[in-house]
């Protein structure tokens, strides 16, 4: 049997859900014509009838064409939410393929989850442009994005990362499933893209009837003494009774006018928020799972045995009737005869004793399908990756075959690297351009990867999870009077300082001490080799000295030299991005120096 491809079945995917859409389309375009051409007849057959006398004809047509012409509208809303639904679910799959191009301009990029300082993001392109936080997110909702972004900036502990995998095992086949989850949010993105503050800030807020139990009370009386005193009026009594009830119910809507109004403006904002996660929930309640993590994530969506989607539904209709307040002409006979303001915010508030404390774990919950969805569609679009094996040996990492996920060539070089135990330190030597940077980039990003729960971009891999660090990027700061020299002293500053915590570390250290003289520069990195080789951190340090190599003769088996290398082949210089053993033996910077117009 021929295996489809992931590009091929999201091409043959894409196709199929725009054509559905475009099915979709012209039914919609049909029965808006049915509609308006239902509402024009019905509007004639009533002022045809109630003209010549046929009153009766005439109410009964007029009775029925409203409940016709509802159901014509709530068939065209379901018409349309279904071809939104094909158009997004096509979408979503155009995405995937560009993906797997490398075509990541247009997905949001993370940026403003970036934080200045970081252990590596900046370093290993976590997010911005091209970047990891491209590659994995599928998250719609501005929660579900957080969450994975938090993910990638802090590495899970062990039993964590087997938790997130097995649970993504599980997501990994079910493609209809977790496309449908972000198709479903899709169709509310623009409310969800807000963080709900707002709306929990309002819920943790002093209720209204605290210290009112003298209003609690004359909200349920007042409309029986009301209602009474209106019907003993229509039976011949006195009518004094009835309208000096109606006047205390206006003075007392007249003194609360304020509360009631930020009361219905504050609780539609939030009825908004959390309705735009109601298809979200109800897409997650209605499956089962076998993973452990996501039976608990799915048991928080359950308030009081009930599940957290009817709670929202349950604050729709409280919204709803308290709508009607909106109303000029019943507002009259509800608020002064019905008490229906304050009925309604009684109502509300005891939706809100309910949820305040069980909210954050329903948004929670659904953050974290979303970003484990993520995790999956990114597995799933690359079948050859490698899920890591979580290890308990101290630093061991392994890894057959790894190359950097977000280089997109069909030529990309792979290349195996292991080693174990704290203070090993891998020390890479080699020419300009051959290779050292990206490939301590692709390490750090593959264990990232690692960590946050998902496959590495490697054939197999073994690895102890710990804190990944790094030194790449160092730039001067003119603002703060920062040379790239001392940028990168503060950066191993603060490495010293992480290592000092006990915390498991993994460093990363790029050209190390490059900006001053050779022999400063050889005596700080030994000295800073020789530290870490005493706590509890292992990693790489590539570089151009090349008598740092001779420190794998001082720590035997705590350094290891590895090299990249370049050669000219018909005049012209290549490189083949092969990781080999031992220190550089060739060297390109005269020759590019010719290459570039200087003579030596």
């Amino acid at each position: 049997m021929i295996q489809t491809s992931p590009e091929a079945l999201f091409a043959e995917r894409e196709q199929r859900f725009f054509a559905a859409e475009e099915r979709q389309a012209t039914k919609y375009r049909w029965v808006g014509w049915l509609r308006l051409s239902f509402f024009v007849a019905s509007v004639l057959g009533c002022v045809v009838l109630f003209y010549y006398g046929h009153n009766g004809a005439g109410l009964g047509l007029l009775i029925g064409g409203y409940f016709i012409f509802a159901a014509l509208i709530y068939w065209h809303n379901k018409i349309e939410y279904a071809r939104k639904h094909q158009l997004y679910l096509g979408l979503i799959n155009r995405k995937e393929g560009e993906r797997l191009r490398g075509e990541l301009k247009e997905f949001p990029n993370g940026e403003e989850f970036q934080e200045p300082h970081h252990y590596y993001t900046a370093d290993l392109d976590v997010f911005g442009p091209n970047s990891l936080f491209q590659l994995l997110n599928r998250g719609v909702t501005r929660l579900g994005q957080q969450r994975l972004a938090e993910w990638l900036k802090a590495p899970a502990l062990a039993e964590e990362i087997i938790a997130r995998q097995e649970t993504v095992a599980e997501l990994l086949p079910d493609l209809e499933w977790r496309q449908n989850l972000e198709a479903r949010a899709m169709h509310h993105h623009r409310k969800t893209q807000a963080l709900p503050q707002p709306f929990l800030l309002w819920l943790k807020s002093p209720n209204f009837f605290t210290g009112k139990s003298w209003l609690v009370a004359l909200t349920f009386l007042l409309p029986l003494l009301t209602i009474a005193a209106g019907v003993s009026w229509a039976q011949g009594n006195s009518h004094y009774p009835f309208i000096g009830l109606v006047v205390a119910q206006f003075l007392i809507a007249y003194k609360f006018q304020r509360q009631r109004d930020e009361y219905y403006e504050e609780s539609t904002g939030m009825y908004e928020t959390l309705r735009s996660y109601t298809d979200l929930l109800v897409h997650i309640e209605g499956r089962t799972f076998q993973s452990k993590k996501a039976q608990t994530l799915q048991q928080q969506l359950k308030i009081d045995e009930r599940l957290a989607s009817e709670h929202v539904r349950k604050l729709a209709s409280i919204i709803q009737f308290l709508s009607a307040r909106l109303n000029t002409y019943l507002n009259f006979i509800l608020n002064h005869v019905l008490m229906w303001d304050f009925i309604w915010m009684w109502r509300l508030e005891r939706w809100k004793k309910t949820m305040s404390g069980n909210i954050g774990q329903v948004l929670n919950a659904a953050a974290e399908f979303e970003a484990l969805s993520s995790l999956a569609a990114f597995q799933y679009a690359n079948p050859s990756y490698a899920v890591p094996q979580i290890s308990a040996k101290p630093f061991e990492f392994d890894a057959e075959a790894l190359s950097h996920p977000l280089i997109f060539s069909s030529t990309r070089t792979a290349n195996s690297i292991s080693f174990q135990g704290a203070g090993h330190t891998v020390l890479i030597t080699g020419s300009n351009m051959s290779g050292k940077s990206t490939f301590l980039r692709a390490v750090g990003v593959n264990m990232v990867l690692a960590f946050t729960g998902t496959v590495m971009c490697a054939k197999r891999a073994t690895v102890f999870p710990g804190q990944v660090y790094t030194s790449m990027r160092t730039e001067d700061n003119l603002a703060e009077n920062t040379s790239s020299f001392y940028a990168e002293l503060k950066r191993l500053k603060i490495l010293l300082d992480l290592t000092q915590t006990g915390q498991p570390v993994y460093f990363f250290l790029d050209e190390i001490l490059k900006g001053t003289n050779s022999h400063d520069r050889h005596q700080g990195a030994m000295a800073l080799i020789r530290q870490l080789h005493q706590r509890q951190a292992a990693g790489f340090v590539s570089t151009h000295d090349l008598e740092l190599g001779n420190m794998e003769q001082e720590l035997p088996g705590s350094v290891q030299n590895f090299s990249f290398n370049s050669y000219f082949e018909d005049g012209k210089l290549r490189f083949d991005y092969t990781l080999r053993p031992g220190i550089c033996q060739s060297f390109n910077a005269s020759q590019l120096m010719r290459q570039m117009g200087i003579e030596l």
